[in-house]
């Protein structure tokens, strides 16, 4: 198996040759070229044809956002990691959007460096820990956002049960025997579930419940 051809992207030159001389200590990976900015880089790939492209961010002429974003478009077989300062959302998540396969900081190992370059190489994505909390935060958020936009999580507990049992299609006085409850309060939350989830029939609420993967054929 060839080495990794990698090609470096960075507008401070010594930052370029520190990391060149860190990625020559590994034997699986070869430094084939070092650009200044995003407009150098794309350049660059059409000769060399690097497997990984580590981009920095803020750099003049192109940043590393647009270079990404050209890159992706361009040359897809080529993967793209970023490697730079910023550790806020608003960057990781621009970073991904312009189709980066992996987020690294500036501050991180040597190893950690490789095991990157590694990673994003053999088509995964490799992403610092801060930026995994992140898109996790972000993956909880829009998960309690779709739970509070579906009527069904509005539901009270014994609500859904009534629901389960109605439409597996028990009689109310089954489902108070069952429940051990009135067969009028079989009724009342019925009455309750029903307008919360829109419905108004037998055959509605069984749909809605087969939908809902509730009860099953």
């Amino acid at each position: 198996m060839g080495k990794i051809k990698v090609l470096l992207v960075d507008d401070h030159t010594i930052v370029r040759e520190g990391i060149s001389t860190l990625l020559e200590l590994s034997p699986q990976i070869e430094v084939v070229g070092e650009a200044a900015n995003g407009r150098e880089a794309l350049d660059l790939i059409k000769k060399l044809k690097p497997d990984v492209v580590l981009m920095d961010l803020a750099m003049p002429i192109m940043g590393g956002l647009e270079a990404t974003r050209n890159i992706c478009q361009e040359f897809p077989e080529v993967k793209v990691l970023i490697l730079t300062q910023y550790e806020d959302k608003e960057h990781v998540f621009a970073i991904l959007e312009a189709g980066a396969r992996g987020f690294l900081n500036k501050s991180a190992a040597s190893s950690e460096l490789v095991s990157a370059i590694r990673s994003v190489h053999r088509g995964d994505s490799y992403l610092s820990p801060f930026a995994t909390k992140y898109l996790i935060e972000d993956y909880r958020l829009e998960a309690n956002l779709k739970k509070s936009r579906d009527p069904y999580e509005q539901l009270t507990t014994r609500e859904k049960e009534v629901l389960r049992l109605l439409a597996e299609g028990h009689t109310a006085r089954e489902v108070a025997d069952l429940l051990v409850i009135s067969p009028k309060t079989v009724d009342s939350h019925r009455t309750r579930f029903m307008a919360k989830l829109d419905l108004h029939n037998r055959a509605e609420l069984i749909k809605y419940a087969l939908r809902k993967k509730i009860i099953t054929m």
